[in-house]
């Protein structure tokens, strides 16, 4: 850790000047003011707009208290795609109420840094966390991380091996993928599809009668049914329908499965930067982490854990996913639109 970003974490004035100089790779920034740096216990309020699933809220609840217990932590909780709508509608009246926003929307938080909401803050625990997923300015970074797999309905077909397998002639009508229009996480996928394969994979994917059915749940209950044998899905809702008993296996593409981040950043019109900063450390602390495996079944940021429900742990997850490089978030922040029409006129037809 450089001599610089020391002096910064001791909350040193004079380190503010140099702040702009400062990544995540020697140290943890702050754009907050020094003397909230140094200031006492957290306290207070802290709105929350996140995406997580209640049920992983609910188990977060006794941790935060016991580690936060003078903050009362409030959650906005929706799909990533209301939280966003939500959010725009109050930065439009400009009263924004989140201090902390947490959803899963790579884009979406990468345009509001580049608009300058974010207050800059890397916690200590951020260093375990793939530079991949997270801002090297401190602007945001990944708490967990979800991930696009394919799921095939237990029979006499053989599986897809890959994404790529599902314009296969074999495939024809058995196929569900979501709706890249309506779900936020079927959105990255077909980023990713898009930057792999070209616009024209999605109409080969309507000629071969692939079946768009909304979000996730839509799904998978059209891979339990039997309607189709395969189908896109993400992997945390695939092994908790496993675990009730679910007729599916899960496959790993050998094309990359796609890794959905779930970042979290700090607003910069934050009225209470010291229990939001701190808010964020439990959440990457291993503690948050283990709840977040264990509950969401989700993969941790945190290279000490193992999978959800036995599966691998962070490092080779990482080897089985497509790369997040600066070109892939370009297009999906400047090109979404494109890929949404392109999207829709394939499947128009």
């Amino acid at each position: 850790m450089s001599h610089l970003c020391l002096l910064l974490r001791a909350g040193l004035a004079s380190a503010l000047v140099l702040l702009a100089s400062c990544r995540i790779e020697s140290a943890a920034p702050s754009d907050a003011p020094a003397s909230t740096v140094q200031e006492g216990a957290p306290s207070g309020e802290v709105w929350v707009y996140t995406s997580m699933y209640q049920h992983v809220l609910d188990a977060l609840a006794p941790l935060l208290k016991e580690k936060l217990p003078n903050v009362q932590v409030h959650w906005y909780q929706a799909g990533s795609e209301k939280v966003a709508s939500r959010l725009e509608a109050e930065r439009a009246a400009g009263a924004v109420r989140a201090d902390v926003i947490a959803t899963s929307d790579p884009f979406l938080y990468e345009r509001l840094a580049r608009e300058g909401s974010f207050l800059r803050y890397a916690s200590p625990n951020v260093l375990r966390v793939p530079r991949a997923l997270l801002d090297l300015d401190a602007r945001y970074a990944a708490v967990r991380l979800s991930t696009m797999v394919l799921v095939h309905r237990q029979g006499d077909v053989p599986p897809p091996a890959s994404f790529a397998d599902l314009v296969g002639q074999r495939w024809l009508g058995r196929v569900a993928i979501g709706d890249p229009l309506t779900s936020g996480t079927a959105f990255t996928w077909a980023v990713f599809i898009h930057e792999k394969y070209g616009g024209a994979f999605f109409a080969q994917l309507r000629h071969k009668g692939a079946i768009v059915a909304g979000g996730n749940a839509a799904v998978l209950q059209k891979v339990e049914s039997g309607e189709v044998d395969a189908g896109v899905l993400l992997l945390e809702n695939a092994l908790a329908a496993k675990a009730r008993g679910s007729p599916i296996e899960i496959v790993w593409p050998e094309d990359g499965a796609v890794v959905i981040p779930g970042h979290v950043a700090l607003f910069h019109t934050t009225r209470n930067p010291v229990a939001a900063k701190a808010l964020v450390d439990v959440l990457l602390s291993l503690e948050g982490q283990r709840i977040i495996v264990g509950k969401g079944d989700m993969h941790a940021v945190d290279d000490r854990l193992e999978g959800p429900r036995g599966e691998d742990g962070l490092e080779l997850l990482m080897t089985r996913s497509q790369l997040w490089t600066p070109a892939l978030i370009e297009r999906g922040l400047t090109r979404g639109g494109e890929i949404k029409e392109t999207f829709s006129k394939a499947f128009s037809r």
